[in-house]
């Protein structure tokens, strides 16, 4: 039909007078139902009886703290060199690093993991030089505290060949030797710090010194004291040990015995560990074969209730009577010793306790510590020992101090 109407125009004009509605249904029909409604304001004398709608109030947001870190990492834009073929300093300087004479001398140290590396830019160590394999590792690291620090990317088969882990972690760093004064320590390990101080006097072994350091910052211990013949606590097998110990307390190497008490707190008793066997064991008895001590890494402190024959003090006769006055009354661990402030002395593994910390607890009033074994055992692990008597300080302390409390609520107990 609608052919038929565009070819004869009286049809079309006969069409739309019959049905008026058809010519105004087609697009323009549909097109005009799809527009929106016609808006009606109101009058100037409505509008000026209806009150305004109230504005509503913007807070001001608190700044993201972590998004303020993510942008001053951006901006930090850190610039990076990649290591050449037959470049040789990763090796130089993990091999120079390893060295103790090297370190000392130098002030710098070895870090390797993400982890570690991490605890020490919190505690505010100083980085040197960073070797890193992707630049993923290089991400996870906070821009900010590697601005000064020479940062090289290196194949990871270069630093595989040069860890002393496993498993490598793809990125080793060189810091400078950190100084305990000023580093900035966790906040939560200052709140639970204890009157509790730990001497180590002759630990050799890295694993034991790293186990002793991990346990003292677990308990709380306010330092550590390092005596000259100490391994170095910056030693990497100690670090690896140590699991971020050495950035949650302060620790001081290289000490003299003269100068230790200048690092204790005031009126400090001084205690020595003594795990060298059962308090029942006869002192007639025989060692039994295959001596725990002649294994080199468990510690064997001075028996001092043994008679003098068994005690090699020398020949001298003016050092027997020193000896003999420094010998301390000697108690079982687990009865009341932890009256603070207080300092804990663990021996070595060899030689154990010696005679420069028997005169100083002497002379602070001291006494031994007995960490009875069943008969036929040496001794206990240094390490061991160690975590023994600094949780068994830290539950003495905390029972006193509920003791204390509840006096308070009750007095009339």
């Amino acid at each position: 039909m609608a052919a038929l109407a565009r070819r004869a125009p009286g049809l079309r004009l006969l069409l739309r007078l019959s049905f008026p509605g058809a010519a105004g249904a087609g697009r323009r029909g549909v097109r005009a139902l799809r527009r929106s409604p016609v808006r009606v304001l109101p009058s100037l004398a409505e509008r000026a009886q209806k009150p305004p709608p109230p504005v509503a109030q913007v807070r001001p947001q608190k700044p993201n703290l972590a998004m303020e870190e993510q942008k001053e990492a951006a901006a930090a834009k850190l610039i990076y060199e990649r290591a050449g073929p037959g470049d040789k300093r990763l090796s130089k300087v993990v091999t120079l690093a390893k060295s103790r004479a090297f370190r000392e001398k130098h002030g710098k140290i070895l870090l390797e993991g993400k982890r570690l590396i991490l605890d020490a830019l919190e505690a505010g160590a100083v980085p040197q030089t960073l070797f890193f394999s992707t630049q993923d590792h290089l991400k996870e690291l906070p821009a900010a505290k590697l601005k000064g620090a020479t940062l090289v990317r290196v194949k990871f088969e270069e630093i595989k060949t040069w860890s002393d882990v496993v498993a490598p972690q793809g990125v080793i760093g060189i810091f400078s030797r950190p100084d305990h004064s000023k580093m900035t320590y966790p906040e939560i390990q200052k709140k639970h710090a204890l009157p509790l101080s730990l001497i180590c006097d002759n630990v050799r072994d890295p694993g034991n010194l790293g186990t002793i350091l991990r346990s003292a910052a677990g308990a709380g211990c306010k330092r550590v004291l390092l005596v000259k013949g100490c391994v170095d606590a910056w030693e990497p097998k100690v670090l690896r040990a140590g699991m971020g110990a050495h950035f949650r307390l302060p620790i001081l190497s290289n000490l003299e015995w003269p100068v230790v008490p200048n690092y204790l707190l005031p009126d400090t008793c001084v205690h020595v560990a003594d795990s060298s066997g059962s308090a029942e064991m006869p002192a007639e008895a025989e060692a039994p074969p295959g001596r725990a001590s002649s294994h080199g890494w468990v510690s064997r402190p001075y028996n001092l209730k043994a008679p003098p024959a068994q005690m090699d003090w020398g020949s001298d006769s003016d050092g027997e009577e020193e000896e003999a006055a420094c010998q301390l009354d000697v108690q079982h661990y687990y009865e009341r010793w932890m009256d603070p402030p207080v300092a804990v002395v663990i021996g070595g593994e060899t030689h154990g306790v010696s005679p420069a910390a028997m005169k100083l607890a002497t002379s602070t009033g001291g006494r031994s510590l007995l960490i009875p074994v069943v008969p036929g055992l040496d001794s206990l692990n240094s390490a061991m020992a160690a975590s023994i008597l600094l949780f068994e300080g830290k539950r003495q302390l905390h029972r006193a101090a509920a003791g204390e409390l509840l006096l308070k609520k009750s007095p009339g107990l």
